[in-house]
């Protein structure tokens, strides 16, 4: 039974076990996911199964490299968002000066 479990597993994710071979990257590259949210969600897929202790050593091996190329490219998302928030914040965003009593203050200095 574990035998077949493991060759089902090799034969889904076949760019795991590819990962040795040249262009192993671009492989990885075609699988990644659709979003942010859907790569975290992979990824704590990953990590439970991988914390469940039932996986070969292969399906390990090839879980933690699926699990490199997810963090890699959440990385890459929260980066380009980084950087779209420092763009808008630039000019556009700036704190409010509040006044003592906590709400904003009526009558500050308007930019605009």
């Amino acid at each position: 039974m574990a035998k077949s479990a493991s060759k089902d597993r090799a034969g889904t994710d076949s760019s795991a076990a590819k990962s040795t071979e040249p262009g192993a990257d671009e492989t990885a590259q075609a699988d990644l996911p659709q979003s942010y949210e859907a790569g975290l969600a992979e990824l704590d897929e990953l990590v439970a199964r991988m914390e469940g202790g039932s996986l070969s050593l292969e399906e390990s091996l090839a879980d933690y490299r699926r699990g490199a190329v997810l963090v890699k490219f959440c990385q890459q998302q929260l980066e380009k968002v980084e950087q779209q928030v420092r763009v808008l914040d630039g000019e556009t965003l700036r704190p409010v000066p509040l006044n003592t009593t906590g709400s904003s203050a009526a009558g500050g200095d308007d930019d605009l």
